[in-house]
C-alpha cells in the first residue's frame, strides 16, 4: 500500500483568511468538482475498514428479549446454571426405600450419596477460594492498583512531552513563516509584475499583428 505523501499548501501565518465571497466561489468549484466523480467512501490510499462483529449476537438479543417479557428485569434471574447440584440433598426417607425394590433403592442411595459428594466438593474449594482471597486478594489488589497506576503516569508522561513537541513544531512553523513572509511577500509582487509585463507584450503583439494585417489589406 502506498504511503500518503500529500501536501497541503497551506500558510496560516502569512496567507489572509478568505473573504465570504472567495470562500462561496471556492466552495462552488468544489462542489462543481465533486459532481463530476462519485464520492469514494473510503480513502484510495488507506486500508479498508475493519469488519467489526455483530455486537448483538443471538444469544444476546435472546436474553434481552427475555429481560424485556419479563415484569421486573432487575429481579429476572438467568437460570444457565443449576445450582441445586451443590446443594446438599435430602437422603431419602426409610419409608420411601421400604417400598423400592433393593436395586432401585440402592441406585436411589448411590445418587444422592454421589450428589452430596459434589456439593461438599463444591464447598471446600469455595471456602478455600474464599480464605485465599481473604489472606491475599487485598494485597494483590494493591498490586495491581500500584501497576496501573505506574502505567497511567508513563502515560501520562508520554502525553505532556508529545504535547510539548507539538507546542515546540508549532513554534517553529510560526517563526519559520513569519521569516520568509517578506521575501514570499517580493516574490509574489514581482510574480504580478511578471505577468503583467507578459499580457502587455501579448496585447502589444496583437496590436501590432493587427496593424500587419491592415497594412496588407491595403
Amino acid at each position: 500500500m502506498p504511503s500518503i505523501t500529500a501536501v497541503h499548501e497551506s500558510l496560516p501565518y502569512i496567507d489572509l483568511d478568505p473573504t465570504p465571497s472567495e470562500r462561496a466561489i471556492a466552495e462552488a468549484l468544489i462542489a462543481q468538482e465533486r459532481s463530476l466523480v462519485p464520492d469514494d467512501p473510503h480513502h484510495a490510499l488507506l486500508p479498508p475498514p475493519p469488519t467489526a462483529t455483530p455486537f448483538l449476537t443471538p444469544l444476546l438479543t435472546a436474553e434481552l428479549s427475555r429481560l424485556a417479557s419479563s415484569s421486573d428485569p432487575s429481579k429476572a434471574k438467568l437460570a444457565a446454571l443449576d445450582f441445586s447440584r451443590y446443594e446438599a440433598p435430602d437422603p431419602p426417607s426409610p419409608t420411601t426405600l421400604s417400598t423400592l425394590p433393593p436395586s432401585e433403592a440402592t441406585t436411589l442411595l448411590q445418587q444422592t450419596l454421589t450428589r452430596a459428594y459434589t456439593a461438599q466438593t463444591y464447598i471446600s474449594s469455595r471456602r478455600a477460594h474464599l480464605a485465599l482471597l481473604d489472606t491475599y486478594g487485598k494485597n494483590a489488589w494493591l498490586v495491581g492498583n500500584y501497576y496501573l497506576e505506574g502505567e497511567l503516569k508513563a502515560l501520562e508522561k508520554e502525553l505532556a512531552e508529545t504535547r510539548r513537541e507539538i507546542d515546540l513544531l508549532t513554534l517553529q512553523r510560526k517563526e519559520t513563516q513569519a521569516q520568509a513572509g517578506p521575501e514570499m511577500a517580493s516574490l509574489e509582487e514581482a510574480w504580478k509584475r511578471g505577468v503583467g509585463r507578459v499580457l502587455e507584450t501579448e496585447a502589444a503583439a496583437e496590436g501590432l499583428r493587427r496593424e500587419v494585417l491592415a497594412e496588407r489589406r491595403r
